[in-house]
């Protein structure tokens, strides 16, 4: 499986720092991804809802590490791309 695209959102919220949107083998989309800025660095959160008793539930995730780590390299160097691109405008 190849990413093939991803879409970046710039936010400046309080620890919220963008969404991606990620395009697998140019035919499925997951779409919601966070980027977030935690007390060691940037981590990327999967898509989830809030269920009824208040905790939050993913939507899609991946089912190992390797592929986890793959995203969220993937993502953050996305991030950094979009965030360099408007710091120079």
């Amino acid at each position: 499986m190849e990413i093939t695209e991803i879409r970046v959102t710039l936010r400046d919220e309080d620890r919220l720092r963008g969404f991606a949107n990620v395009t697998f083998d140019n035919a499925f989309v997951v779409r919601g991804m966070k980027i977030i800025q935690g007390n060691t660095g940037y981590f990327v959160a999967m898509p989830s809802r809030k269920r009824p008793n208040g905790t939050h539930q993913d939507i899609a995730h991946p089912v190992n590490g390797e592929m986890r780590h793959l995203i969220e390299e993937s993502v953050l160097e996305a991030y950094e791309k979009e965030l360099h691109a408007h710091q120079v405008e």
